[in-house]
């Protein structure tokens, strides 16, 4: 009878124990990717109504438009977005369509307060029942600087989003 021969093993190398670094501490994983469009959406459009009340009451305290405050309202309006939202490609341009409404009703919020301090009527009865007035009144008192005013808003909202949704 023929023994069978085993098969010849290769000779167990030793483990060598695994170095410590004293000090190192390993990088914490990445944070999940945020993508909360919805989410996002509501918060632009809930900040977007508010920092129009607020820059509409600066206009009107101050009687000049602020070309800070236009650019504050914009990149409120992103950068909420994008936290709440996080990185959806749409909330970027969202928020800039919703700068240029937030900073437009922010004006004519502006021009309430002025025809309330002129007229015997308060802003909120000019707003909600002679919006046409106010419009008009806006209107004549648009110049260049207030269209430029809208572009830097848009802007500002546009890097804000893709800034925080990063």
């Amino acid at each position: 009878m023929s023994q069978s021969v085993p098969p010849p093993q290769q000779p167990q190398q030793p483990q060598q124990p695994q170095q410590e670094f004293p000090g190192f501490v390993p990088a914490p994983p990445p944070a999940p990717v945020r993508d909360n469009f919805a989410g996002g959406l509501v918060t632009a459009v809930v900040v977007a109504v508010v920092a129009a009340g607020a820059y509409g009451a600066l206009v009107g305290a101050t009687e000049h438009e602020i070309g800070y405050a236009a650019v504050g309202v914009g990149f409120l309006i992103g950068w909420a977005s994008g936290k709440v939202g996080g990185r959806n490609p749409a909330l970027p341009v969202l928020s800039a369509v919703l700068a240029l409404g937030a900073v437009y009703a922010g004006q004519l919020v502006g021009e309430a307060v002025l025809g309330a301090k002129q007229l015997p009527v308060s802003a909120s009865e000019l707003l909600f029942q002679h919006l046409g007035l106010v419009n008009d009144a806006w209107k004549a008192d648009a110049d260049p600087m207030t269209f430029l005013f809208f572009a830097i808003a848009a802007v500002a909202a546009f890097s804000g989003s893709k800034k925080a949704g990063a």
